[in-house]
């Protein structure tokens, strides 16, 4: 008797695709209601059933954005202090993560295990539980009301030692040996070779070191007090402080305030994507 091979039922592939599309809408629905709310006047913002698309395009949103509540346009300059916090935390934490990282994955000493699951007990404590002794340290040490309070707390991160460490675990110890043969010293070996080949982790790393100090609210609040020293979320949530809030206007500054980071994961978003693999390296 002939076998007659059974077709493959694409239900289920049509279920996971619908999933999948129900899924991405359920998270970029937030992001196209700001949108939306960015260009709509405030009255229609709170009307509901909610027009997605505004009857008349309120520019006017924008301008109330940049002046602020007291028509001071300090936003540019929060602006630019995000920029030097959020830039200044991303460089020197891809530096010490990828050097601390690179120790921990290629170097055997005694007592390597021991550091690296202190590094990582670490990241079980709530940033909450040392915020106020580390308030105390910033404090005693002169840097309230300065970029050194906003910046120095953050410079070395225990999630970046892991990631990098877990994707240089997979990175080819021979080619290592090799540079080492041929007389090249550690930090032309860490330099030319290990960071030029570490692209993917770099990236992604930059990236979301780059989007926590970005909406970093607590930190900035408790250590800058001067306005011109603050950062864009607490002059975010200076608008939902006033007695009547202009949704459109905190809808555009929401809409400017995103688009930085949304620039850096669009030029950097091949590498971020490739970089996936880290959290799986060291399971190989």
């Amino acid at each position: 008797m002939a076998q007659t091979d059974k077709k493959p039922s694409i239900i289920p592939g049509i279920l996971i695709r619908v999933l999948l599309v129900v899924v991405a809408l359920s998270i970029l629905l937030p992001i196209l209601f700001m949108i939306s709310g960015a260009f709509t006047p405030a009255i229609e913002i709170r009307t509901m059933p909610y027009r997605w698309i505004p009857s008349k395009v309120q520019w006017s949103n924008f301008y109330r954005a940049v002046a602020g509540n007291d028509g001071s346009f300090i936003f540019i300059r929060n602006v630019a202090n995000s920029l030097i916090v959020s830039l200044s935390v991303t460089f020197f934490t891809v530096i010490f993560s990828s050097l601390t990282g690179y120790g921990l994955s290629k170097f055997r000493f005694r007592g390597r295990n021991i550091v690296f699951m202190g590094i990582m007990m670490t990241m079980m404590i709530p940033f909450e539980t040392i915020m106020v002794p580390l308030y105390m340290v910033v404090l005693n040490l002169g840097f309230q009301n300065t970029y050194r309070g906003l910046i120095v707390p953050f410079l070395m991160n225990a999630f970046g030692i892991f990631m990098m460490r877990q994707y240089l675990q997979t990175f080819p110890g021979e080619m290592l040996d090799a540079a080492r043969i041929d007389g090249c010293s550690e930090p032309t070996i860490f330099t030319k070779i290990v960071m030029v080949n570490s692209g993917p982790a770099l990236a992604s790393l930059a990236i979301l070191t780059f989007r926590q100090q970005w909406d970093n609210l607590i930190w900035p609040l408790m250590v800058a007090q001067d306005k011109q020293l603050k950062t864009i979320p607490p002059y975010i949530a200076s608008f939902a402080e006033e007695k009547f809030a202009d949704e459109g206007a905190m809808m555009a500054v929401a809409f400017l305030a995103s688009i930085p980071v949304i620039i850096l994961f669009i030029s950097l978003s091949k590498y971020f994507v490739m970089g996936s693999a880290v959290y799986t390296a060291g399971k190989e």
